[in-house]
């Protein structure tokens, strides 16, 4: 286990993920308690939202490698628009926003986390489509860092400056900064006071490390993802910036990926054949990366928990 912050440990881990992963499988045949089958529906894909992304997030911590990410996220975003069509449904609003990032900060940050892994894993198809939910509730346009981080990416994006929670300037100051060590220093401070900061805001993951007994408890990680993404995006140098909350290994993937003919990862569906002979891996099954020749039929697995096996290309070494 080559864990990425020391307060996990193997035997958490396994069983953390194995709960998240299961978490559909074991609701099946059951209800959750509410007023109306609309809300028992907002409820249950909520909850199923909050699993997927914790998933995505104690894997990056326990230590699993990068690419194993990119189906969780795909997973994840997914989720998303089943939650927002069931919380729209339920509130009788087609437009409404799966997170209330202007009233909530701890919903901001799982906001920009989201958007910071989709650039930082080259995914802007999935940034689409989960910035679409945000923007048809109103949010375009209001809020700096949010629009820095997609102008890069989106097209039309504003200009403003004007944001909705003042734990962020720090990390907005870095990316307008003209001087490049003032840039770096102010990402430095961002970093610094980042997990101090949500001590005081709407979270329920702040000191969770705490809490873990045996094997249990709910910490999946503490992770500044979005000083990653604008490091990224606006050439921040981070060579100095070793600190525990800062994904220094993405942004080094996202850089190195970033160079490459296509940035969208190769993806098969089972009972389809190999179209690039190298090294793929599936999410449906452990340990599950192995060699294929172009042209070999990837198999699948029926009696996986995931669900429908997609294989991804992983090397070709």
């Amino acid at each position: 286990m080559n864990r990425r912050q020391k307060f996990i440990f193997d035997s958490y881990y396994q069983k953390s993920i194995n709960l998240y992963d299961t978490t559909e499988l074991r609701w099946i045949g059951k209800t959750m308690q509410a007023d109306s089958p609309a809300q028992e529906k907002s409820l249950r894909t909520g909850y199923f939202k909050d699993a997927a992304f914790n998933a995505l997030q104690i894997s990056y911590t326990a230590g699993e490698p990068i690419e194993s990410l990119i189906p969780r996220l795909e997973k994840l975003i997914k989720h998303y628009e089943i939650y927002q069509q069931a919380l729209a449904d339920e509130e009788g609003e087609p437009d409404i926003s799966p997170l209330a990032i202007d009233d909530w900060p701890g919903q901001y940050e799982e906001c920009v986390q989201v958007i910071s892994l989709c650039i930082l894993l080259h995914r802007t198809d999935l940034l689409t489509r989960f910035v679409a939910l945000l923007d048809r509730a109103g949010y375009a346009k209001e809020d700096t860092l949010y629009e820095d981080l997609l102008r890069k990416h989106l097209p039309g994006r504003a200009d403003l400056d004007e944001w909705y929670h003042d734990h962020y300037t720090l990390l907005i100051r870095a990316i307008y900064a003209t001087d490049p060590e003032e840039a770096s220093d102010l990402l430095k401070q961002y970093c610094k006071q980042w997990y101090p900061a949500f001590a005081k805001l709407q979270t329920s993951w702040h000191d969770s490390h705490l809490d873990i007994e045996d094997d249990d408890g709910s910490y999946v990680g503490y992770w500044a993802f979005e000083a990653a993404a604008a490091a990224f995006l606006y050439g921040i140098d981070d060579s100095k910036l070793d600190h525990l909350v800062y994904p220094k290994d993405l942004v080094e993937y996202a850089r190195v990926n970033s160079q490459s003919a296509t940035t969208q990862i190769g993806r098969i569906e089972a009972g389809k054949p190999c179209s690039k002979t190298g090294y793929w891996f599936t999410p449906a099954k452990s340990d599950s990366r192995r060699y294929f020749n172009q042209g070999e039929v990837m198999p699948g697995f029926s009696d996986s928990h995931w669900g429908d096996t997609i294989w991804y290309w992983s090397a070709e070494e």
